[in-house]
């Protein structure tokens, strides 16, 4: 395999930051505190590693899974939506901002076969609770003419966050941050 080199990642310290929020953010009052802890350094100190890797390039995102079957939402729809041009960025923020909806985003048509350019996420306890909500949105934004189609998920894929090692050479994956091995 090869090895991506960043200049991000030639601080040990950083490769640590990197390996402890792999497997996700601790479920605790104050997270960065908590991994902080972990790597001998302070809550401002991880706060401040962590915005240097966001502004890098070498984080995308901070973001959160959340395995909706576990909470009970059983079902769960792409709802595609065909929206004039000049509108779609006001819908797809009013929809977004929604609390059922938990993506919306824009994407460009395939013509002739796909017109959509709006996708939705929506989940539900079950398949009309999503059909009930997509109903509440075409109701309360005024979407009658707009059309849409529900594309209710038939499988669920295991979700996680980013993996980092790919970025750390292999012979540091099992070390800690002061280089001894794990």
């Amino acid at each position: 395999m090869k090895t991506l080199r960043h200049p991000q990642l030639d601080d040990p310290l950083q490769r640590a930051l990197l390996r402890e929020i792999e497997s996700g953010l601790p479920l605790v009052a104050r997270p960065y505190a908590e991994i902080g802890r972990r790597l001998g350094m302070s809550e401002a100190e991880v706060i401040s590693r962590m915005r240097r890797l966001l502004a890098s390039g070498v984080l995308k995102r901070l973001g959160i899974v959340v395995r909706h079957r576990k909470l009970g939402y059983l079902a769960n729809a792409m709802v595609v939506w065909d929206v004039p041009d000049d509108q779609v960025d006001r819908i797809g923020r009013l929809l977004g901002r929604m609390p059922c909806v938990t993506l919306s985003y824009r994407r460009p048509r395939r013509l002739p076969d796909w017109p959509y350019n709006l996708f939705t996420m929506i989940h539900g306890q079950d398949r009309e609770a999503v059909r009930a909500h997509v109903e509440r949105l075409v109701r309360d934004f005024g979407l009658q003419d707009i059309p849409h189609e529900i594309l209710f998920s038939r499988r669920s894929f295991r979700q996680r966050g980013a993996r980092y090692f790919s970025l750390v050479s292999d012979n540091e994956r099992n070390r800690d941050q002061t280089g001894r091995i794990r």
